[in-house]
This record gives C-alpha cells, structure tokens and sequence, in this order.
C-alpha cells in the first residue's frame, strides 16, 4: 500500500514542471523578474529550494514511496510490485531523497505515469496547485 498520499505526489509533479519549465535567464544580472522573465531560471528562485524542502520533511515511508511511484513510472517496476519497489528505495537509499530525485530528468512525467499506473489519477489533484 502506498504510504503517501496522492496529493503529496500531485504537489511534486505540480513543483517539478515548474522547474522543468525554466529556461536559461536572456536578461542582464540585476534586471527585475516581469511577465516576459517568469520563467527565467535565477539563482534566488524559491521554486526549487521550496521542492527540496518539500520533499525532506517527508517521513522515510513517504519518501520511499515517492522513489518507487517514480521509478513506477519509468518501468523499473511494475505496479504490482509496489510494496518490492518501496523496500528497494529503503534500503539503497544513499543520497537524500531531494537531491536524487530532482536529478532524474522527467521527473514530473515518471511520478504522473507511476500514479496512473496505480490507479490514481493525477489530473484532479494536480489542478488544485493551479
């Protein structure tokens, strides 16, 4: 059984896109963020810093719980083996659940997938982050 709730991982999918979404800043160093820099990636943006923190307040059950939604959704295991994929993420857990996590690239694409595979759909949850 999954040991966080679909919320929790809509919130992260939601987060992840945003930082997906970035590009390169094209302004100058100093310039104001405005409608045409929104989605410039700056060194002082919260968006980021917010997700890893997000993610480290987690409890070892949710954390675990999140890596094999993701890894779900990447086909590195099937649904049925959720409970298998959770213990996994348990014990090879090396690096801190943020810092893995936000290196996979698709991130939000795999914890999508990973829910819909499960059963849950992630659409109605995701909305509330909008």
């Amino acid at each position: 059984m999954l040991q966080i709730s679909p919320r929790r991982v809509a919130h992260v999918i939601v987060r992840a896109r945003e930082i997906d979404a970035k590009v390169a800043r094209w302004d100058s160093v100093g310039d104001t963020a405005d409608a045409d820099t929104i989605l410039e990636s700056r060194r002082g943006d919260a968006t980021e810093a917010e997700l890893r923190a997000f993610i480290a307040q987690m409890n070892e059950d949710e954390k675990a719980s999140l890596v094999a939604v993701m890894w779900i959704g990447r086909d590195t295991y099937d649904a049925e083996d959720l409970e298998e994929a959770m213990e996994t993420a348990r014990n090879e857990a090396t690096t801190p659940t943020e810092d893995y996590l936000l290196g996979v690239p698709l991130l939000s694409d795999y914890l999508e997938a990973g829910l819909e595979k499960l059963g849950i759909e992630p659409g109605d949850l995701e909305e509330e982050f909008y």
